[in-house]
């Protein structure tokens, strides 16, 4: 993606931290066939790589104040989250299929920053507190997709909806919970995303 490109996504970044559903959108619509790609490869399951998926929107919903367009694109800097995160599910015991195809590729044009270890208990709590807080249809397509590694052509077809509505829970479900984490005391600011900043 060239230079106009990456522009458009930081203010897309920027957008979505300050709640704009449809920025969370384009960003999804633009990113989510990478993510998707990398952690099929790495991960060799397509329900557990919607499910990391989902991590890193989430994460890039927290965490998009990080992003520094001097050390790469959006594309690798995602890239790299991506890699991180598959590698920590492969790491708790989840089949190293395609690992070696993966490692022996190198993802050009950044630098392999050290990335944030698992989330601590605590914003655990918090996150599942948000998901609850989520409205009926929005919390019934995350928790499926999330927790339950249900695709979404699976949820629309045991549902009886279109895959088109699915889709759409599932990312205002992610945008929600960005917003409820904010009122749990996670604040969003220039230099770190949403973080957690409790009095």
């Amino acid at each position: 993606m060239g230079e106009s490109g990456d522009n458009r996504s930081g203010d897309l970044l920027r957008e979505m931290r300050e709640g704009s559903v449809e920025a969370f959108d384009a960003f999804y619509a633009r990113y989510s066939p990478l993510i998707f790609g990398i952690a099929l490869r790495m991960l060799g399951d397509r329900m557990e790589a919607e499910d990391a998926c989902h991590d890193i929107f989430l994460e890039a919903l927290r965490r998009g104040g990080r992003y520094d367009p001097q050390r790469g694109s959006v594309d690798a800097w995602l890239a790299i989250m991506t890699r991180s995160r598959c590698l920590d599910r492969l790491r708790r015991g989840k089949k190293l299929v395609h690992r070696e195809a993966w490692e022996a590729d190198a993802i050009p044009g950044t630098e392999d920053a050290a990335e944030d270890k698992v989330l601590t208990r605590l914003q655990r709590e918090d996150i599942r507190d948000a998901i609850r807080a989520l409205p009926a249809n929005q919390l019934q397509a995350v928790v499926s997709s999330y927790y339950g590694a249900k695709t979404h052509s699976e949820m629309a077809s045991a549902w009886n909806v279109p895959l088109g509505t699915v889709k759409s829970w599932v990312r205002y479900g992610l945008n929600n919970i960005r917003k409820q984490l904010e009122k749990r005391g996670w604040q969003a600011d220039e230099n770190d995303g949403t973080k957690e900043v409790r009095k």
